[in-house]
C-alpha cells in the first residue's frame, strides 16, 4: 500500500471517451488547497481500430477497487460521467472510502446500465462488440464552456469507448452505503440537468455547479472548492 495518513485523499475517475488526463488542471487545485489525488485510467476507452472483445464496465471497477485497495488512506471516490457506474460497482463493501462524489455523473441501481437506466432494452452481453465512437460534435455537447486552449487539446485526445461499457448493469451499489453527494452541471449539452435528477435523488446531498458536462475542464477551480468542502466534512466525521 502507499504510504498514508488518516488525512482523507482522492480518487479521481474519468468519463468516456476520456482517461487520466482530463483530470490535471483539478488535481493542481487540489494540491494547491492540500490535498493528495490520484487520478485511474480505465481499460474501456480504447484505441482507435480496436474490436472484438473489449474491456467493459466490470473491467473498469476492477481497476478502481485495486487503486482503492492500494491508498492506505480514508478515500473521497470521484466520478465524472459514466465513471459513476464503474465507481458505484467498485466501492462497495470498501472499508476505507469515506464518501463518494458523483459529476453530472451515472448513480447506478443494482441492475442498472447506462443502456437500460433511461428505459432502453438490456442487450445480450455475449452479443456486445465493438466501440462507441466519440460522441457526435464533443466540442459542443461535452466542452462548450471550455476555453479553446483547453478543448482543442483534450478534443485530439479523445478516444473510443467499449461498448461493452455501456451494456454490463452494476450488480452493486456503493453509494447504498457509503455517503455520497451530487454534483448537478446545470450548463449539460450532455447529460441534461433533468436527466441528472433522478441520480441525484440517490446521493445524501446534493450540490450544483454552474456548468457545462465537463467542469474540470471548464471550472477546476469551483469543482475543487467544492471537493475541498466535501474533504474537509469527511474529516470532521
Amino acid at each position: 500500500m502507499d504510504n498514508g495518513t488518516h488525512r482523507p485523499q482522492f480518487l479521481l475517475v474519468h468519463g468516456a471517451w476520456h482517461g487520466a488526463w482530463c483530470w490535471r488542471d483539478v488535481q493542481d487545485a487540489l494540491s494547491d488547497r492540500g490535498w493528495n489525488s490520484h487520478a485511474v485510467t480505465l481499460p474501456s476507452v480504447v484505441p482507435e481500430g480496436a474490436g472484438g472483445s473489449l474491456p467493459g464496465m466490470h473491467a473498469d471497477a476492477r481497476v478502481i477497487r485495486e487503486r482503492v485497495d492500494s491508498i492506505d488512506a480514508p478515500l473521497v471516490v470521484v466520478g465524472h460521467s459514466y465513471g459513476g457506474a464503474p465507481v458505484t460497482q467498485a466501492t462497495a463493501g470498501a472499508a476505507h472510502v469515506s464518501h463518494l462524489v458523483y459529476v453530472a455523473a451515472f448513480a447506478l441501481d443494482e441492475g442498472e446500465s447506462l443502456m437500460t437506466c433511461f428505459g432502453g432494452e438490456q442487450p445480450a452481453l455475449a452479443t456486445v462488440r465493438g466501440v462507441i465512437p466519440v460522441r457526435e460534435d464533443p466540442a459542443g455537447t461535452l466542452y462548450h464552456d471550455v476555453p479553446d486552449h483547453q478543448r482543442d487539446p483534450a478534443l485530439a485526445r479523445l478516444l473510443p469507448q467499449s461498448a461493452l461499457s455501456f451494456a454490463e448493469p452494476v450488480d452493486r451499489a456503493g453509494w447504498k452505503t457509503i455517503p455520497s453527494t451530487y454534483i448537478v452541471c446545470d450548463d449539460d449539452r450532455s447529460l441534461p440537468p433533468s436527466y441528472q435528477l433522478p441520480f441525484a435523488e440517490r446521493a445524501t446531498v446534493t450540490r450544483h455547479l454552474p456548468s457545462g458536462h465537463t467542469p474540470l475542464l471548464s471550472m477546476p477551480g469551483k469543482l475543487a472548492d467544492l471537493l475541498d468542502e466535501i474533504a474537509h466534512t469527511t474529516e470532521e466525521r
